[in-house]
């Protein structure tokens, strides 16, 4: 289980750090065929806001890598708990807001890995 559970947070701090390219160095090109419903002048607009946001991730990303440094297992669970947490909160709010599919990659496999973490302590 515990394999799994530190696969599915490379996983997880993988697709944050994909996120943060994205979304700061790959706005304009990649975005508009992410989100084909945006208007395409939206993309050119909004590239500040989506580097921001970007950064953002690549603090999740960040905290979950950390998690593989930390000596102490209750300290490095509960700081991965956290940063989870964090990413399945920030995906309902991306779902709701921005495009529902975000649940499916970044809420679902963080409550999951949550989940297993929880069973397996």
């Amino acid at each position: 289980m515990e394999l799994a559970i530190k696969i599915l947070i490379a996983f997880i701090a993988a697709l944050h750090l994909y996120i943060l390219y994205f979304e700061m160095f790959a706005w304009e090109t990649k975005g508009r065929k992410v989100f084909r419903s945006f208007p395409k002048e939206l993309f050119g607009q909004t590239k500040v806001m989506a580097a921001n946001q970007g950064l953002y991730n690549g603090f999740l990303a960040a905290g979950l890598i950390w998690t593989f440094f930390i000596t102490n297992k209750e300290w490095s669970t509960n700081i991965a708990l956290f940063f989870l947490g964090c990413i399945a909160v920030a995906g309902i709010y991306g779902a709701m807001t921005a495009d529902k599919k975000i649940i499916f990659v970044q809420t679902i496999p963080a409550a999951l890995t949550i989940v297993l973490i929880l069973v397996s302590g």
